[in-house]
């Protein structure tokens, strides 16, 4: 009994660190958004850090019509950046969770 529960221990301590290494290999992976007609893009990691804006110089006329875009094109980019992260991380999770007998945590 105690060895078993050592053995899921230890699965759990090594599944965490994968986790872990998950995260900070995603810090490595890039999401680009555009806005619909292109003259916004924004690039983020699957972390959801903002790593580079790119604005087309029509759209430094318009002050509002800027702040729109950025608002829409990173929350798109951000929400896409969720989705990869959580994914990557609960697939890694899964992947290492121990089985335990009526209890199956990511169906």
């Amino acid at each position: 009994m105690f060895g078993d529960l050592m053995g899921m221990m230890g699965k759990l301590k090594e599944t965490q660190q994968k986790v872990e290494e998950t995260k900070q290999r995603l810090h490595t992976v890039l999401i680009d958004e555009n806005s619909s007609d292109n003259l916004l893009k924004v690039t983020v990691t699957a972390n959801r850090e903002i790593k580079s804006i790119v604005v087309a110089d029509e759209l430094l006329e318009d002050k509002e019509q800027l702040e729109d875009y950025l608002i829409l094109t990173l929350n798109k980019a951000l929400k896409r950046a969720g989705e990869v992260h959580e994914t990557e991380v609960a697939a890694v999770a899964k992947d290492g969770m121990p089985t335990i007998p009526g209890m199956d945590l990511f169906s």
